[in-house]
């Protein structure tokens, strides 16, 4: 999720009807001692920028990240609904996503997926089915960091809406058919694919 601040000059415009300077002509003739010195001082300097300039820089080092969440949805009511939170992106926008973060020491990707519902929502859930994996490449602090994200669909089983984690803004309740069109980013709106039929053999 690159500003385009790249803006175009004026330019070097002469007005009209002012006459354009016609060029000198060089005074060196061609084949001139002083020519040929020119010639081979240059092809000096682009040998020396070819042996020196033309490396490439060193490589950044790669970096593995894990992570963990889901859709948790509350089937205890009339009407499903589902759980998501909105963070600001780069441009102060606010977005809406998958609950989400990183695993801990020890942890199975489940267990990640648990805890950081319910860190981020507030929202007590169990996984009823995994939802599906996301991974993308993203450049940070010098690294180049490899993330893949583990999603599970989840049942709400407790608590309540709380947006007391540090990292999120709200916390809000959707109406299940309404989840798609509020997820800000495309891959994670790929995963509601296989949703009616998890939820249909979750029973």
């Amino acid at each position: 999720m690159a500003d385009s601040g790249a803006s175009q000059g004026s330019g070097n415009r002469r007005g009209p009807g002012k006459p354009t300077p016609a060029r000198r002509a060089s005074s060196t003739p061609a084949g001139s001692p002083s020519g040929r010195k020119a010639t081979s001082e240059g092809k000096k300097a682009a040998a020396a920028k070819k042996a020196g300039g033309g490396r490439r820089p060193p490589r950044m080092p790669k970096v593995e990240e894990t992570s963990a969440g889901g859709l948790i949805v509350d089937r205890a009511g009339e009407h499903l609904r589902a759980a998501l939170i909105a963070r600001h992106d780069r441009r102060g926008r606010l977005v809406w996503s998958l609950p989400k973060g990183h695993l801990e020491a020890g942890e199975t990707p489940e267990d990640a997926a648990i805890r950081e519902v319910e860190e981020e929502t507030g929202i007590r859930g169990r996984v009823l089915a995994p939802l599906g994996v996301i991974d993308f490449w993203f450049i940070a602090e010098n690294r180049r960091i490899h993330k893949t994200v583990h999603h599970y669909l989840m049942e709400a089983s407790g608590g309540e809406l709380s947006d007391e984690d540090a990292e999120v803004v709200e916390v809000a309740w959707f109406p299940l058919g309404d989840v798609r069109e509020r997820l800000a980013y495309a891959d994670e709106r790929r995963l509601l694919d296989r949703l009616p039929d998890l939820l249909a053999d979750a029973g």
